[in-house]
């Protein structure tokens, strides 16, 4: 299933959405435009991997291995990967600390970027609309460190370098299920035939979540981040109602069910 848009409209133009996609676009061409033996070792430098947490308490240099698919001098063998070369890295507090924030910005492909920009283009700006551009912000990276940390928890000894918004991103996805979840997602699916449907967005996100869940406790082997997926959707569910009672909706309204247990002024009302 691929969510095509929402119905959900906004009163903002989602500034802060722009520059995120912005930037993770302006990244994405920069490691493209590197050599393949550079872009591994610009993974491996700003990329989040969890063992350098250790280095914080234990200020040891870690040794990372360069692996990249290599080509036997017989022709008629495909390539193999093998490790090239090894990076010494060192126990900087910066440069680990560093690490949580640049690999949000970074991804392992055009297909990885594709994916997690166009769920942040689709949800993410009514998420700006209701919180405002500085406090998405904030959540946003908030939301991504909560979803490294919860990546970490899962294997604290890994050197395999994670990259990519998808622990942030699925923040928004999470505030997005608890705020606005009767909002309809107009899907495209394929069950032998192509159709467009419209899917209640608690549903569509509902089915999402589970599927990482199902990755999480069943797949033997995680080729993804699940578990920061997991955490950061669990974030945003949490942190968004929150924040949402810090400030009226754009429109001044809020949610009748609120109404009845709370008593809210707009800014403006002074």
């Amino acid at each position: 299933m691929i969510p095509l848009k929402d119905h959900n409209h906004t009163t903002h133009t989602p500034y802060v959405t722009f520059i995120l996609i912005a930037i993770n676009t302006a990244v994405m061409l920069w490691l493209a435009s590197l050599s393949p033996l550079a872009r591994q070792e610009a993974v491996l430098e700003h990329g989040f991997i969890p063992a350098r947490i250790a280095q914080l308490s234990n200020p040891q240099v870690i040794e990372v291995p360069v692996v990249m698919e290599v080509q036997p001098r017989n022709p008629q063998f495909p390539p193999q990967r093998q490790i090239v070369k090894k990076i010494a890295l060192e126990p900087s507090a910066v440069a680990i600390f560093g690490s949580v924030l640049t690999t949000m910005f970074m991804h392992g492909g055009w297909m990885h970027l594709v994916g997690n920009m166009w769920f942040l283009w689709i949800l993410g700006n009514n998420v700006e609309d209701r919180l405002g551009p500085f406090v998405y912000l904030g959540f946003y990276f908030v939301g991504g460190f909560l979803a490294t940390a919860c990546h970490w928890a899962y294997d604290p000894q890994s050197t395999m370098p994670v990259v990519g918004a998808s622990g942030a991103v699925s923040t928004i996805l999470g505030a997005y299920a608890v705020t606005w979840p009767k909002a309809t997602v107009s899907t495209l699916i394929f069950f032998g035939f192509i159709t467009i449907v419209e899917i209640p967005a608690l549903l569509w996100l509902g089915f999402w979540f589970g599927g990482q869940l199902v990755d999480a406790f069943f797949a033997r082997d995680l080729g993804v981040a699940v578990w920061a997926h997991i955490g950061g959707f669990v974030a945003g569910a949490i942190l968004m109602p929150i924040l949402s009672f810090r400030s009226p909706p754009p429109d001044g309204s809020w949610p009748e069910e609120i109404k009845k247990h709370f008593s809210f002024e707009r800014p403006d009302s002074h």
